[in-house]
């Protein structure tokens, strides 16, 4: 019996640190389902509800249009100086994204981040969770971008679905 107690502690614990262990090599959006995925491989290893923009329907065209964009892209950055909880830049606008605003002769904005909640708006948090409030951004709860920034790292690819 006590082969089979320490048989079973080994293999949770194998089984718990492999999965800490999964590195996350890209990140989805579904902006409709208003879910984010974490992927390592093919396997889906955290979801987060998630709030977008004041506009969502559409990629984002230009600054102020308050549209989370689409496509693929990278996160880039994390910024030090956020006015959220933490922050994490989204490579927008890519080359394709300048063209199309050149032509339409508007700027496509940027600062595209996922974040938090405001730092003076902290109490707020429940009630920003189940609406689209951001002028563009992805937001997820404090503890959300917490486990995030602990698990992304930059450079790691972003795909962004309508």
């Amino acid at each position: 019996m006590k082969h089979i107690i320490l048989l079973l502690a080994f293999i949770l614990t194998s089984t718990f640190l492999y999965a800490e262990e999964k590195a996350v090599n890209k990140v989805v959006v579904y902006k409709a389902k208003r879910q984010m995925q974490l992927l390592s491989g093919d396997e889906v290893i955290k979801t987060y509800s998630i709030s977008l923009g004041d506009n969502p329907i559409g990629h984002k065209v230009e600054e102020g249009d308050e549209r989370t964009p689409e496509g693929d892209y990278v996160i880039d950055y994390r910024n030090p100086q956020s006015h959220y909880h933490l922050s994490f830049h989204i490579s927008y606008p890519n080359e394709k994204d300048k063209e199309n605003a050149r032509k339409l002769g508007v700027s496509p904005g940027g600062s595209i981040m996922i974040h938090g909640s405001p730092n003076k708006f902290q109490w707020s948090e429940a009630v920003l969770k189940n609406v689209d409030w951001t002028d563009g951004c992805i937001a997820i709860t404090n503890k959300e971008i917490d486990e995030f920034g602990k698990l992304v790292k930059n450079g790691t690819p972003i795909s962004l679905y309508p």
